[in-house]
């Protein structure tokens, strides 16, 4: 085999190797957005009271609060959800509240290198 047909060899194949690798993005892209989808609604009817979630469906207070955590830690908006029990309980004669605003996330700057005033940095930023 010639060197000219090595790299075209080799060509063809990497070519191949990003084509396969820009389908798979795009599945995973669509699988993605048909999962935000579906949660969407699904948070939808469990606000509106027309889904009740299972005492299995339910996420473990502890997760829940490791998740708002990360995603408060992170500057993403932490939806203010119903607890597991309101969830369970069966809806009563009240219209559901209108959905509460998502907490206003803040993120922690970076330490610094500069030692001049660390003391108040620190205090500054404890939750």
């Amino acid at each position: 085999m010639s060197i000219g047909e090595a790299m075209s060899q080799f060509r063809s194949e990497v070519d191949s190797a990003v084509a396969r690798g820009s389908r798979a993005a795009s599945e995973a892209r669509a699988r993605s957005a048909a999962t935000k989808g579906q949660t969407r609604e699904l948070v939808g009817k469990v606000r509106a009271r027309e889904a009740r979630p299972e005492p299995a469906d339910l996420t473990a207070p502890g997760l829940r609060r490791a998740a708002a955590s990360f995603r408060s830690d992170e500057g993403l908006p932490v939806d203010r959800l119903p607890e597991g029990t309101e969830l369970l309980a069966p809806a009563g004669p009240t219209t559901p509240s209108a959905p509460k605003p998502p907490v206003a996330a803040v993120r922690r700057p970076l330490p610094s290198d500069d030692d001049e005033d660390f003391s108040q940095e620190g205090i500054m930023f404890r939750g």
